[in-house]
């Protein structure tokens, strides 16, 4: 197959899955192992491609991120927000520079630990959807900064490929008394630094491993992300408030038994 076509199938799983609870690395790499593409430039772009999926979250949310923003200077609230944000971003900050090396040279290499990620965290999805405890908090805008630090440990479990940023942090607020809606969009609003800082930092340290022969592939790849990642974040809140976690716990467990099934058959 043409590059173009990897690109639009990287980024189309990219975009469907950064922002629900399902894994994002692990899908990309799994998929990456699937259609037999090395990591070299394919690794890198599966970092840059992340940039349309964080602007999808600020274009759906723009008008209460601009807001926020504005008021910062006169509105209490405005800055607990800014705040509760960077309290929450600043434990992914300490250890993904104390482990970036180990997590790239030795974790993302082993698909059996991604496939037992994605079932092992399908089950405690599966659990919290229905042992959740009573939630106490129902604004995302309004955490508590000892919620929202809480919150930030939990993303340091994402770093594990297979773990899943969007679902450590959802799991932690729901753990932490956050209603399941209210959750969500606090790993929207968590998801923009945080991928942010991987995207510079990924980018920065690959920078070679790119051309500008290799533009328009990437530019597709984004626009693909940045496409079903709007989607998804438009759809997402509802879909949690209506059914829960459980769907994606399902799927968590049906990917990763069937990767290690594939696996096992090598």
């Amino acid at each position: 197959m043409p590059d173009w076509v990897y690109a639009i199938i990287l980024g189309l799983v990219e975009g469907l899955t950064e922002f629900i609870p399902v894994s994002s690395t692990g899908h990309l790499l799994l998929t990456k192992e699937a259609l037999g593409l090395p990591d070299g430039f394919w690794g890198t772009f599966s970092v840059l491609i992340q940039l349309g999926a964080i602007l999808a979250v600020v274009v759906v949310y723009f008008q209460r991120l601009w807001s926020v923003v504005l008021r910062i200077p006169t509105d209490p609230k405005a800055r607990g927000f800014v705040i509760s944000v960077l309290v929450a971003f600043l434990p992914a900050v300490a250890f993904g520079f104390l482990l970036h090396g180990f997590i790239k040279g030795v974790l993302f290499e082993s698909p059996q630990l991604i496939c037992w990620s994605l079932v092992i965290g399908g089950v405690v999805l599966l659990f919290i959807d229905r042992f959740a405890p009573e939630p106490r908090h129902d604004d995302a805008m309004e955490l508590p900064f000892r919620t929202s630090l809480g919150i930030g440990m939990m993303q340091v479990l994402s770093m594990i490929p297979g773990v899943s940023r969007s679902g450590a942090t959802i799991v932690g607020a729901v753990l932490l008394g956050v209603r399941k809606d209210a959750a969500t969009e606090f790993s929207f609003f968590l998801a923009i630094p945080t991928m942010l800082g991987v995207f510079v930092l990924d980018a920065w340290e690959n920078r070679n491993a790119i051309s500008a022969d290799q533009a328009g592939v990437i530019a597709v790849g984004f626009v693909a992300s940045f496409v079903f990642a709007l989607v998804v974040i438009k759809t997402m809140v509802g879909f949690v408030s209506r059914r829960g976690l459980a769907p994606f716990g399902w799927w968590r467990i049906v990917v990763g038994g069937a990767g290690l099934a594939a696996l096992n058959l090598r």
